[in-house]
């Protein structure tokens, strides 16, 4: 039997100050020294996208979204990342359920958001690529993960008049993201504000990672592992509170039902064959001691939302949830390798995460499944910290 509980104490620790103190994430706007450009006198953010012919279809998704005020006035500053028309030719396909081919005329394409999208979703996601103050592509860290920055759109008003929904801007000598998608250009100075020019038109996520974990058949084990974790009679329920919690901000590597069943085959002694039903192997992951699971699980969880561009292309110690800091105990260790996609920008190609027990690295199979409250990968291993 895996044997981590004097690690867990910690990990116990972790957890329940990680979900105090990121309950008041998403509120404000976040002051970065320097973040704003000398910006010229002239046109507006909305008046610059109304001149610029490659951004018209965002401009029309503005207008759809009834925003054009909002990035006309020049009371405040603003930035904008903005999908140009070929990235937007790409999402209405989708939003159109292939009906328009990306290579219909832009007035199509433009009809259809006019049209047929409905105003409050071309509302959120404009909203969602909008910040406050004016932040230059200089002033963005390129410390791990990155940076953390509030976005316009409030997902609940009736929750709280201060929510917002965050961005993740990131930057290294390579290049620059916003989430993970690449920042194809950077730094359109406007009278109020300015414009960053995003490889796709990115979209606010829609649920908690819980909702994910709960709905996925994928991850029944993980499912289980963390609902025999929350039957902890001193802290009940904390990691389903803390994936359903809209203020937290988490990265979950998430190990596939294969991974699991693998794990648990050994740890039964090989009475659990892997071809057992997954509802045998739940079953068995009632009778493990809480801790030992509890442990397990927020091994797997970092508290900070990382995005897999974020990940550094050498291997690299972070922290998880079970252990606070690195060297103290040597956390997880990640690696990325990334590939220019022409007319597109720098991608992950492949990326790793290791437990300091396990033999060799998991591979992540699938990579940034963005949430609400955090960001998950699929992996085909279980981490074992010990």
């Amino acid at each position: 039997m895996i044997s981590i509980k004097n690690k867990f104490k910690t990990g116990s620790f972790i957890l329940a100050t990680a979900v105090m103190a990121l309950s008041a994430c998403n509120k404000g706007v976040i002051d970065i020294p320097g973040s704003t450009p000398v910006v010229p006198s002239g046109l507006t953010l909305g008046a610059t996208l109304a001149a610029t012919a490659n951004d018209s279809l965002f401009y029309r998704m503005v207008v759809r979204g009834g925003m054009l005020s909002t990035i006309s006035s020049t009371t405040n500053s603003f930035t904008v990342f903005v999908a140009d028309n070929n990235a937007m030719r790409q999402f209405v396909n989708v939003a159109s359920g292939g009906l328009i081919p990306v290579a219909a005329p832009d007035a199509v394409h433009s009809a259809f958001i006019s049209g047929s999208l409905p105003a409050g979703t071309a509302g959120s996601i404009v909203g969602y690529n909008i910040c406050p103050q004016a932040l230059a592509s200089a002033s963005i860290p390129t410390s791990f993960p990155n940076l953390q920055y509030p976005s316009i759109l409030n997902p609940a008003p009736s929750v709280s008049a201060f929510l917002r929904l965050t961005t993740f801007p990131s930057r290294t000598a390579a290049g620059a993201w916003l989430n993970n998608y690449p920042i194809s250009s950077a730094d359109a100075a406007t009278a109020n504000g300015v414009i960053h020019h995003t490889a796709a038109l990115i979209t606010p996520p829609s649920i908690f990672l819980w909702n994910k974990i709960d709905a996925d058949p994928n991850m029944v084990l993980l499912r289980a592992a963390i609902l025999r974790a929350d039957a902890d009679p001193t802290a009940p329920g904390a990691l389903q509170s803390a994936l359903l919690n809209i203020g937290a901000n988490l990265t979950v590597f998430a190990p596939d039902t294969t991974a699991f069943k693998g794990l648990l085959s050994a740890l039964s002694g090989g009475a659990l064959p892997t071809s057992a039903p997954n509802a045998t192997f739940a079953g068995f992951i009632g009778t493990l001691p809480i801790t030992t699971v509890k442990g397990i699980v927020v091994y797997h969880i970092l508290g900070k939302r990382a995005f897999s561009v974020n990940i550094p292309t050498t291997s690299t110690q972070v922290p998880t949830l079970l252990n606070g800091a690195v060297p103290s105990h040597p956390g997880l260790g990640v690696q990325a390798t990334f590939v220019n996609v022409p007319g597109f920008g720098l991608v992950t190609s492949s990326a790793t995460v290791k437990g300091a027990a396990n033999a060799a690295a998991s591979t992540i199979t699938g990579k940034d499944n963005h949430y609400l409250n955090g960001v998950l990968h699929v992996i085909n291993q279980v981490l074992l910290p010990q």
